[in-house]
């Protein structure tokens, strides 16, 4: 039986244990492997808790009476306190990342349980910035965590899985709802994603560990580095270390690729956050059938980021992926802009367009976060979270930026967002009442004179023998829907003329953004050539191996 002492020190060391989550020892690989899993399993529910927002965008603007304008501007404003919120967790050098990571998803579940019942836009509006500020933090810790598990010669590999995150969030947004809508409110699909993240918090709640200050401050080339830096972390001092790590991070060489990857990753914003509207306004898609043929880009980039990894893992060069794949999506990004002025365009021509796209864009990304995080740690690895602190400032700034600049360049959106579905409605309803306006033009003509109710008897009376009692009847009961029709209908006609060329202009920018990206790929750290790359891992596999014996002599 325990003494009561025992007993007592108990309680408090499993509480500390959700608190103090440090490693001392480098874990093997089955236990490195669970915490990568649990990193990359944080990170799909988190975008899953952020993109679903978008996915039921015509239902949350219905539900709120919010324009097209405010849901943008309320993006914008996410992304601003977001890119605010990464900045601070550049703290996670000193604090460590995974209670970040662990308590971030609680409240980010917790917010977005909360929100379906918000009454008004502007408690919506509230709820949704805060959920940003939560993402921000999380954006920047788990790829710290990522790194710190997984050795350079396997890291493109491993941030290909942590690059699934947004992607696989994506792509179970896109797969629920477009399987669940015709059955669900969009109150619903907001619920699921909220348990779906209380059930995977409570996962890593019990499952998260991190690496030391004095482990994770070294850089670790493969496995084989494992003894040297545990015998190394006992000389490490963590707090001299950061000393002057903002100033080592803020430099071109971190913050010009991290700019070159936001611009590159503008298409991906733009159908995060707008593809369901594009496809509504454009080519009339419900929104679960937009959310089907967005399916096959997110499924494509899933696939695209994990065989990317592991073939620049196995030749050990990142920067040759980086611009195949890039020009791959120029292309790619090239014949999807094209498409947006051929309104007959079908739906398996977009399943093309996107599976391609999506598969190349993955080919880019996995090779750059590696390429990145080794960048960073080439001047201070103490600093990961503060290097990839400025990369998710810059790329919230940038896709902030880029939201707000959406309805200035296509300024169709707004009426066809705010009045589209209210004008066809009309326009239904009033159809027989068009047709018999349209069959005695010089009739109404002369009635649209007069008001309703002051209609001379005598115009009336030669109406009645024009049209017929109950025809003008017809027309009267159809008075609120003319009426419609009249005050924004116009409006409407001009702006789905005009849409597509408006998003095209669009698309041209994000294609932009790409070609932007490619001389700064061409600047980050490593090799061209895989045989020079092998060379390289040979030579610091050489000078591990003389280190380790140096210890083991001094030791003897």
């Amino acid at each position: 039986m325990s003494s009561p002492s025992i007993t007592a020190d108990a309680a408090p060391a499993v509480l500390t244990r959700f608190w103090r989550r440090d490693l001392a020892a480098y874990p093997q690989s089955a236990r490195r492997y669970a915490y990568l899993a649990i990193v990359v399993l944080t990170t799909i529910v988190l975008y899953y808790l952020l993109y679903i927002q978008y996915a039921v965008a015509t239902s949350i603007m219905t539900r709120y009476h919010m324009t097209f304008t405010y849901f943008i501007w309320m993006s914008v404003i996410g992304n601003a306190v977001g890119a605010a919120s990464s900045l601070i967790a550049g703290l996670a050098d000193r604090w460590g990342r995974a209670n970040l990571v662990v308590y971030g998803l609680l409240v980010a579940g917790v917010l977005v349980l909360a929100l379906p019942g918000m009454t008004g836009k502007g408690a919506f509006l509230t709820l949704f910035v805060a959920l940003s500020f939560v993402e921000g933090i999380i954006l920047v810790a788990t790829p710290a965590l990522i790194r710190d598990f997984s050795p350079q010669l396997g890291r493109a590999t491993a941030m290909g899985a942590w690059a699934i995150g947004p992607v696989a969030g994506s792509l179970v947004v896109t797969t629920v709802t477009s399987h669940t809508l015709d059955s669900s409110t969009w109150q619903d699909e907001l619920r699921y994603a909220a348990v779906s993240a209380l059930i995977v918090f409570v996962i890593a709640l019990f499952g998260l560990r991190e690496l030391s200050p004095r482990l994770r401050d070294q850089i670790m080339v493969s496995m084989r580095d494992r003894a040297l830096v545990e015998a190394r972390a006992r000389g490490i001092d963590p707090e001299q270390q950061l000393t002057g790590h903002w100033r080592q991070m803020l430099h071109p060489a971190v913050a010009g690729p991290a700019f070159a990857v936001s611009v590159y990753l503008l298409l991906y914003y733009a159908l995060v956050g707008n593809l369901v509207i594009y496809f509504s306004a454009v080519y009339s898609y419900s929104e679960q059938r937009a959310n089907a043929v967005a399916n096959w880009y997110w499924a494509a980039n899933a696939i695209g980021l994990i065989v990317a990894g592991l073939v620049s893992d196995r030749l050990k060069v990142r920067k040759p992926l980086m611009i195949v794949g890039c020009l791959g999506t120029i292309a790619t990004t090239v014949a999807f802009a094209e498409l947006a002025t051929r309104p007959a365009t079908g739906y398996y021509t977009f399943a093309t367009v996107f599976l391609i796209g999506g598969a190349l864009a993955g080919v880019t990304y996995a090779p750059w976060m590696a390429a990145f995080t080794e960048t960073v740690e080439e001047r201070n690895p103490a600093a990961t979270a503060t290097g990839l602190a400025v990369w998710g400032w810059i790329l919230r700034v940038v896709v902030a930026v880029s939201a707000a600049f959406v309805p200035v360049v296509v300024t169709s959106v707004t009426p066809v967002v705010d009045h589209g579905a209210e004008v066809a409605a009309a326009n239904a309803k009033a159809a027989p009442a068009l047709a018999i306006i349209d069959a005695h033009p010089a009739t109404f003509a002369e009635l649209a004179k007069y008001p309703p109710t002051a209609i001379p008897p005598d115009v009336l009376g030669r109406a009645v023998a024009a049209v017929g009692a109950a025809d003008l009847l017809k027309v009267q009961q159809a008075q609120p829907d003319l009426a419609v029709l009249r005050a924004h209908g116009p409006e409407v006609a001009k702006a789905v003329k005009d849409g597509p060329h408006q998003w095209q202009t669009w698309w041209w920018v994000t294609l932009a953004g790409q070609i932007v990206f490619l001389p700064f790929a061409a600047t980050m750290r490593g090799r061209w050539n895989p045989k020079r790359a092998r060379e390289d891992a040979e030579a610091h596999e050489e000078a591990v191996q003389r280190e380790l014996a140096k210890l083991e002599a001094h030791n003897a």
